[in-house]
């Protein structure tokens, strides 16, 4: 919503599917599958996609599929070819979440906003935790199962992408790093890179100045 406000111009936020709006995953689901359940609801005509987090990996996938559908590709906050310690990483986020749910979100929260930072951080957190805590716990898993996966699965097939396209995120954001973004530029041609000083993961709600 923030973001939106800054753009100028018409934007539709789209649920990914078990976000939101959208029913609860029941089942594990992949990511041309998510790619796929967001298209059908995409507007008419070519549209400026824009993913966050997760959502970059299924805008990625989206453009990759049906190229024709797709006139520019944000990628913000995204990770990509995660190395083996990264991969390693989420894994153990992805095990932790599904032993102790409200546990993780609360490691989640410490690493998009860390205690002692600037004051507005704290109403930032708790507006957060209220969304985290609202989700699904099996149909967050079943995402974050794609989450943890899907970068290496797509990154073969990013050279595809033809379109104009900014990898963004911020400076230190310790999940989808400033060196993700610049891996997502060497691997869609002709793709921009743009770092944000000072910025954590969630970009849209602490920087949307920034990313609009």
């Amino acid at each position: 919503g923030r973001v939106e406000q800054r753009l100028g111009r018409p934007t539709v936020a789209l649920d990914l599917p078990g976000h939101g709006e959208q029913p609860a995953l029941t089942s594990p689901t992949t990511l041309a599958e998510m790619a796929a359940d967001v298209a059908i609801r995409l507007p008419a005509g070519p549209v400026h996609l824009v993913g966050f987090s997760l959502g970059a990996l299924v805008a990625q996938r989206l453009t990759v599929d049906q190229p024709g559908r797709v006139r520019s590709l944000t990628c913000v906050s995204s990770v990509a070819e995660r190395t083996d310690e990264e991969a390693a990483a989420v894994q153990a986020r992805l095990d932790g979440a599904a032993r102790d749910f409200a546990g993780s979100m609360d490691r989640a929260l410490d690493r998009w906003f860390p205690a002692g930072e600037a004051e507005e951080t704290a109403a930032w957190r708790e507006e957060t935790r209220a969304v985290l805590l609202a989700n699904d716990p099996d149909s967050y898993l079943h995402a974050y199962a794609v989450f943890a996966t899907g970068d290496r699965d797509i990154a073969a097939r990013l050279p595809e992408i033809s379109v104009p396209a900014l990898a963004i995120t911020g400076e230190l954001d310790p999940g989808s790093t400033p060196e993700m973004s610049r891996r997502l530029a060497r691997r869609i041609p002709d793709a921009e890179v743009a770092i944000v000083p000072g910025a954590r993961h969630m970009l849209p709600v602490t920087h949307p100045d920034d990313l609009a």
